[in-house]
């Protein structure tokens, strides 16, 4: 699991950095090339395709324990996500600020982190 988690944060960190690069050069490059700018706004992808290739190549070297505690894991955090995601939609409707899509990443993220705890803790 430290080989992941190693190469999870490494992928995290480059998909930072690219998206960080990516912002500085939009906001550089102005409305002069419609093309070039989706290129550059789609740069951070390439981490995050990284990211799922580390996901699923490590989860096959899993046991079945590890294996069974991602799984319970991502349950957890897509129906959580699905949860606050469809809420706050509706909470929009009503009012609520916009919150760009963006931001449904992080989230299932953060989610998986928490169902990982949680099944941790209940096979411990």
């Amino acid at each position: 699991m430290k080989h992941f988690n190693k190469e999870m944060a490494a992928a995290m960190a480059l998909y930072v950095l690219v998206l960080l690069a990516s912002q500085w050069a939009l906001l550089y490059l102005g409305e002069a090339n419609a093309w070039l700018r989706t290129v550059i706004v789609l740069l951070p992808m390439i981490p995050v395709a990284l990211f799922c290739w580390t996901v699923v190549r490590d989860m096959r070297r899993l046991d079945e324990m590890y294996l069974r505690i991602q799984f319970e894991a991502l349950g957890f955090a897509f129906a959580a996500s699905a949860m606050l995601t469809f809420t706050y939609g509706f909470l929009e409707t009503v009012g609520a600020p916009h919150v760009p899509w963006l931001w449904v990443w992080p989230v299932m993220g953060l989610m998986w982190m928490i169902g990982l705890r949680i099944a941790k803790r209940r096979y411990q």
